[in-house]
């Protein structure tokens, strides 16, 4: 299993245990966090509603988004330099200890 951390609005951290190739989104609906993360379009990058910040010290690790998520980021509210989605961020060893915060606003 490999740890995940999903940091709530307000700061307030979830920790999760996932598999090897659970997306974030998945991660956050398998731990009641949809009313944070929603994936509206089903992880179908037709929507930005599981918008996430990724910790600094993670960014780099993660493949470059493609052309597609980062349209998908300019329809997002609150984006920022370490902006991803949620259903495109898929856990692997390499990844283990990932941490993402919810942008404000999310979930109220």
């Amino acid at each position: 299993m490999l740890r995940l951390t999903i940091l709530k609005p307000d700061g307030q951290p979830v920790i999760c245990s996932v598999e090897q190739g659970t997306t974030v989104l998945e991660a956050a609906h398998e731990n009641g966090l949809e009313r944070y993360l929603e994936g509206t379009c089903g992880q179908c990058m037709a929507c930005a509603t599981c918008h996430v910040h990724v910790a600094e010290d993670w960014y780099d690790r993660l493949p470059e988004p493609s052309e597609e998520e980062e349209e998908m980021l300019d329809l997002a509210f609150f984006v920022g330099a370490t902006s991803r989605l949620g259903c495109q961020i898929v856990m692997s060893p390499a990844l283990d200890g990932l941490v993402v915060q919810v942008p404000p606003g999310k979930g109220d």
